[in-house]
């Protein structure tokens, strides 16, 4: 065990002396780590930390501590050095790659709750600037008002659009992005309000508005049930709490009672 830490201190004195420089080593790294990159990564890690967040980077720190957990398992199974431990070493250094990606997936999923009650508003702010301008033009002025968690998706669905893309295809990628609620059916029918006719565009606009309108109606259905069952689950815990404190009064107050017999 000494000598491990003999070795972790020497590591950190090298890299620290830049006689090892494992930024530089990472980077030349990064055409072959980039195929361990999950396919969502980038877009996780704007929902948990913004458009400023450099995804590339933290996914560099993710490779940095891999290699450094499966040179230390090594090191710790050096004096029995198998094949079994060698591939119980890089499992592990696997499990700590994937460690961050299992936190950013956990933390998506706690506020898909969040996208489900936001989407409905968003698109109504959206309906209103349809009426005035055509859809990819009112995309592009709704993004700088959007929720956060949209912007990244909304950039990527706007700029392919205004690259040409005529097809449903940029609305169906955001509504996968973002699978919540009748986010799928939302996006058929702004795609198909986009391709209307100048004519016709008022009676799309009226359905969109009954469905954005349904929408609302189930966000704050859903907000009163998120409510109630947090007051239930307060209410059962003060229950369990009142009833075991009044056990626990019982039990001392028959215990006292027999001790003074």
């Amino acid at each position: 065990m000494e000598f491990i830490i003999i070795i972790i201190i020497l590591v950190f004195i090298f890299e620290y002396r830049n006689l090892i420089n494992s930024n530089k080593f990472v980077q030349d790294m990064r055409p072959y780590s980039r195929m361990l990159m999950e396919d969502d990564y980038k877009f996780l890690v704007n929902i948990r930390y913004g458009n400023n967040a450099n995804a590339d980077i933290l996914f560099d720190k993710r490779i940095k501590l891999m290699i450094f957990v499966i040179i230390l398992m090594l090191f710790i199974f050096i004096a029995n050095f198998t094949f079994i431990n060698i591939i119980l070493a890089l499992v592990i250094g696997y499990a700590a790659f994937k460690l961050d990606y299992v936190k950013l997936k956990n933390y998506y999923k706690r506020h898909l709750f969040d996208i489900n009650r936001t989407l409905p508003y968003y698109l109504k702010s959206l309906e209103i600037l349809i009426q005035h301008y055509t859809v990819p033009v009112a995309l592009r002025r709704s993004i700088g008002t959007a929720p956060e968690i949209f912007k990244p998706g909304l950039e990527k669905m706007v700029a392919r659009i205004e690259a040409g893309d005529s097809t449903v295809d940029p609305y169906m990628d955001f509504a996968k992005e973002y699978p919540v609620r009748d986010s799928m059916r939302m996006m058929r029918l702004l795609y198909r309000l986009g391709l209307g006719e100048q004519e016709k565009k008022h009676q799309q606009l009226v359905s969109f508005s009954r469905s954005v309108s349904s929408l609302q109606a189930k966000a704050r259905e859903m907000k009163y049930k998120a409510r109630l069952d947090t007051m239930e689950k307060k209410t059962l815990v003060m229950m369990v709490v009142t009833g075991a404190g009044s056990l626990i009064l019982l039990l001392i107050s028959i215990f006292m009672l027999i001790t003074s017999v």
